[in-house]
């Protein structure tokens, strides 16, 4: 009987934090900004990927996709890209917190915490080249705007870019791996001071 009451009780807490964090994470979507002169204006710096990274170390790796998943399903409804952002949102998303709350499940412990965030923020920013150029621009091309006018906005900031898959290494990877290592060192400060909190162990 108290196995169960325990059981609902934990269900109840992750369901709570899970549904919390993915409310944070959604209104982090919308303090979004460019950077100009280093990146296109199409593509936006944001740290919405923060409460998943909380998510996946405080209730698991699970809770931490989930938060990805329900920020851009929100996102969908004011969606200016038909959906091909949230998908490379989401896409790129799962691809840092996934293999982060794993490495930190095996063995909780700060390295593996800090091992897992890095080799997540690199696996996410390797992930975008294939992600971008095979599924999310051709999407975008058809939906939005041609190839051609995209390629033009990497080539004025760097005229030397001669095709997309230079634009996507020379331009997203890095990119994309700097937007992971903010969430890192953020969830660092912040993680130890919070967990109890999300955990229930605070007294």
């Amino acid at each position: 009987m108290n196995t169960a009451k325990t059981n609902k009780k934990v269900n109840v807490r992750y369901v709570t934090v899970t549904a919390m964090l993915s409310a944070i994470a959604f209104i982090l979507m919308f303090l979004d900004f460019s950077i100009p002169f280093i990146m296109p204006e199409f593509i936006k710096m944001d740290l919405s990927e923060l409460p998943a990274l909380i998510g996946a170390f405080s209730m698991g790796p699970v809770c931490g996709v989930t938060v990805c998943l329900v920020k851009n399903l929100l996102h969908l409804f004011i969606s200016t890209t038909g959906g091909v952002g949230e998908l490379s949102n989401f896409l790129l998303g799962a691809a840092f917190v996934l293999p982060a709350g794993l490495i930190y499940k095996h063995k909780k412990s700060r390295k593996n915490a800090l091992i897992g965030s890095l080799l997540g923020a690199v696996i996410m920013a390797v992930f975008s080249v294939a992600s971008n150029y095979y599924l999310v621009y051709p999407a975008y091309y058809r939906l939005m705007v041609p190839e051609e006018t995209v390629f033009a906005a990497y080539q004025k900031i760097l005229p030397s870019v001669e095709n997309m898959l230079q634009c996507l290494v020379y331009f997203n990877m890095p990119f994309t791996l700097v937007k992971g290592l903010f969430s890192v060192v953020i969830t660092f400060l912040v993680y130890k001071h919070i967990s109890p909190i999300l955990k229930g162990t605070n007294r």
